[in-house]
This record gives structure tokens, sequence and C-alpha cells, in this order.
């Protein structure tokens, strides 16, 4: 049974400024730029043409060499800090100065870091790791002069940020995405990190909930929720007539066992034994590849599988302009940016009942939902895809009017942009 058309609330853009030039704002990643994690890049990017002069730091290094970056990725690799990238002898020089010169910022910072998790050996000493890598992040703020920080996700970046904020009392703000954030709480902080925080951005109504359990209510008012967007203008639909009488699923994500595509396997060999003219596709890396390896040579899949490994945005995006329909299994979720791609370029789409993606796909509306682990189920939807093309089509038309409706990136950068404005009014 479909679900019933229940709105989710739109911000008002109208009263967004078109520009807002002048204003500073530093970001912290934990990885820049990342294959799994483009909506990063397309985020600063939309945030500088309304003019915020956004410089990025980054904990680890690309986890890609350059020449399998595309061109707008290279230039971010050019400006952007990495904290460990620097040598050691670099490090030490920094920590040094800091301390000689403001050894308030290092004390404070030594007793945030010890009071994290004071009878945690282990822990403990983590936190003096994330301490220096705080004290360079802040010497690299104040020589840039940046007064806030803005951080994504709410792991060991957020505990960096929060670090930051208690050394050299430079606020910093969150937005949490799930759904690794929730799994263990009290291991991560998050409690304190949004207590910490000036305000907290959640990607989605399941994620401010998720938030909402684990803090006071006198924090609830500081969560705000800012959807995540993709460029309908890029991620256009591919009308070129199929030549292939074989149906193309294609599945995008990082092959760990959350994304569940063991599971898609098992329903795909199911439609292979029915005798239906199916290819699939997974495009992605991770430690799962050995095990779906075997899956797919046991089961004797191999010529209707390909395994594309890990490919950049512009690779993604034309492999998905084959696709007749877009699969993703996962068991866990906060709101996967790959199920939007393949919705704005009129793919039908086939995902599971978990963490905000009832927000995105209503079931028979614009895509297929079925419970997660269920294989079965999966086999069955997607069947029901393959008898169907009206259906496909139907839902390929909904799922993009969806995203345009709600999940375009300029609109959505844009409520960013002045939700920033109106509670940093002194960024500059």
């Amino acid at each position: 049974m479909a679900a019933k058309n229940i709105p989710i609330p739109v911000v008002d853009v109208t009263k967004a400024p078109r520009s807002m030039p002048g204003r500073k704002l530093a970001y912290l990643l934990s990885v820049y730029p990342a294959v799994s994690h483009t909506f990063f890049l397309n985020e600063i990017c939309e945030l500088r043409k309304l003019g915020f002069a956004i410089e990025v730091a980054s904990i680890n290094t690309p986890d890609r060499a350059s020449d399998g970056m595309t061109a707008r990725e290279a230039q971010e690799l050019k400006n952007t800090f990495y904290v460990k990238s620097m040598k050691r002898a670099q490090i030490l020089r920094v920590v040094l100065k800091v301390l000689f010169t403001q050894p308030v910022v290092v004390w404070r910072g030594l007793c945030a870091a010890l009071r994290l998790d004071p009878y945690n050996l282990q822990a403990s000493l983590y936190a003096l790791f994330y301490l220096i890598e705080a004290l360079l992040v802040g010497d690299w703020m104040r020589q840039r002069s940046h007064k806030h920080l803005h951080v994504h996700f709410g792991g060991a970046v957020a505990t960096v940020a929060m670090l930051v904020t208690a050394a050299w009392g430079i606020p910093y703000s969150i937005m949490i995405h799930g759904p690794d954030e929730f799994y263990d709480v009290d291991q991560t902080y998050l409690r304190k990190k949004v207590e910490k925080a000036v305000f907290v951005f959640c990607i989605s109504d399941y994620c401010r909930s998720q938030v909402m359990k684990i803090c006071s209510p006198s924090h609830w008012d500081k969560l705000h929720v800012l959807r995540l967007g993709v460029d309908p203008k890029v991620f256009v639909p591919d009308l070129s007539p199929r030549n292939d009488s074989v149906v193309e699923i294609v599945c995008v994500g990082r092959l760990v066992p959350t994304k569940g595509q063991l599971i898609l396997l098992r329903a795909f060999s199911e439609l292979l034994r029915k005798g239906y003219p199916v290819r699939l596709r997974l495009i992605g890396e991770g430690a799962d590849r050995p095990r779906l390896e075997r899956f797919i040579v046991e089961n004797g899949l191999g010529n209707a599988v390909v395994l594309e490994g890990a490919r950049n945005h512009e690779s993604t995006r034309r492999l998905l302009g084959g696709a007749d329909i877009f699969a993703l299994a996962s068991f866990a979720e906060g709101l996967p940016v790959a199920l939007m791609e393949a919705m704005a370029m009129q793919i039908p789409c086939v995902s599971t009942y978990v963490g905000a993606i009832p927000e995105l796909i209503r079931d028979g509306v614009e895509g297929l939902l079925v419970p997660a682990s269920s294989h079965e189920s999966l086999a069955y939807a997607l069947e029901r895809l393959l008898v169907n093309p009206e259906l496909r089509q139907t839902l390929a038309r909904s799922g993009r009017l969806r995203v345009v409706e709600l999940y375009d990136l300029e609109r959505n950068v844009s409520c960013l942009a002045t939700a920033l404005a109106n509670r940093l009014p002194t960024i500059a």
C-alpha cells in the first residue's frame, strides 16, 4: 500500500539574500575532497557563489590521487589545509609556539580533553591527539582571521572542533547526518558536542529526532533541519533511446555491510533464476568487496554483475545515465545523496525503510520501499518494475519532481546561507 501523501515542511527562501559578500567561514572536514562526500564540495562552492569566503581544513588527505580528481576537486586540493600532512617538526613548532605565547589556550584545551572521559585511559590518549589537532586548526584559523568553525558529522572531526572551542574560544557549529553518530553517543560525546555547539543543523527530521533523543529539551531550539541537495540542472534525465534489451540496475555506494549490497545480490540472483534479462552494476569500493566477489562466483553471476569500483562524480553520473533502475538496499542511512542524484536523473528507485529515506521517497509515489534485510521483498519490488515499464516511468517522473521541489542544491544552500547569516551576524 502506498504511503499517505504527508507533506514535508519547506523552508521559505523568498527572504534569502541573493549575495552575502564579505562573510568568512572555516570548514573542518574529516576528508576533503572525498569520493563518497561530494556534497561537501557542492555545498562549499554554492556558498562561495553567495559571497561567503570559505576556507577548508581537512584532518586527512584526500582518498585518492589528484589524477583521479575533477578539475574542481584538484583546485580544492591546492587550497585546503591538511592537518595530518604536516611534518612532525612543523607540528612541534606550532604546539611550542602556542604553549609559550598563549599558555592559557593549551591549559584550557588540556583540561577539556582530559574531562571528556577521565576514567578511560585509551580515550584520554585519543583526546590528547585530538587536542594537538585542535591546536593546529585553531592556530591556522587565527592566522586566517576566522571567527567561526563549521563541521560536518558528529564523530572525531567534531571532537576536534569542540576542543578548538574549549582551547581557543572560537565557536563552532555542526551539521549532523547520521546514522553513525547515533550508534554510540557516549563514546563519541555527541551530547556534549550538541551542548557546546552554538547551533546544530540536521539533514532530516529523522536526524533531528535522534539528536533530540540524546540531549536535554533545553537544547532543542538550537536544532534546525536543513536538507542536502543535488543540482537538477546537472543531474538531468537521459532520454536517449535504449538499444540494449537488457535492463540495467545500478547501485552507488561504498562496499560495506551497511549498504546491503549482499542483499541486493541475493535479490538479483532470484531475478536471473526467473529468466529476466538484467544486469547489475555496483559502483563503489570498500572492505566488503571480497565477500561480494565470492558470492558472485559461487552463484554464477559473473556475466551479469559488474563491480565498477570507486568512480569520481562525473564518471558516476555517466554510468547512471545508462541505468533503467536504481537500487539501494541499505540497513542504515542518514539520507543518501546517491538516491537524490538517481531520482533527479529520472531513474525509478527501490530502497529501504531506514533513516530518512521515507522522507525522500514515499512508497508507491516517488519510488518503491521495502523492509531492510529482506531480499525477497527487494526481488519482488524489482520484479514489479521489470514487468511494468509504465510504473517505472510514473515513479521516475515523480521522483525528479520530488528532488526539484525539496532537494534542489541551489535552493537548499541558499537556506543554509540564510541560516548562517542569521545566527552568525559577526562572521565578517
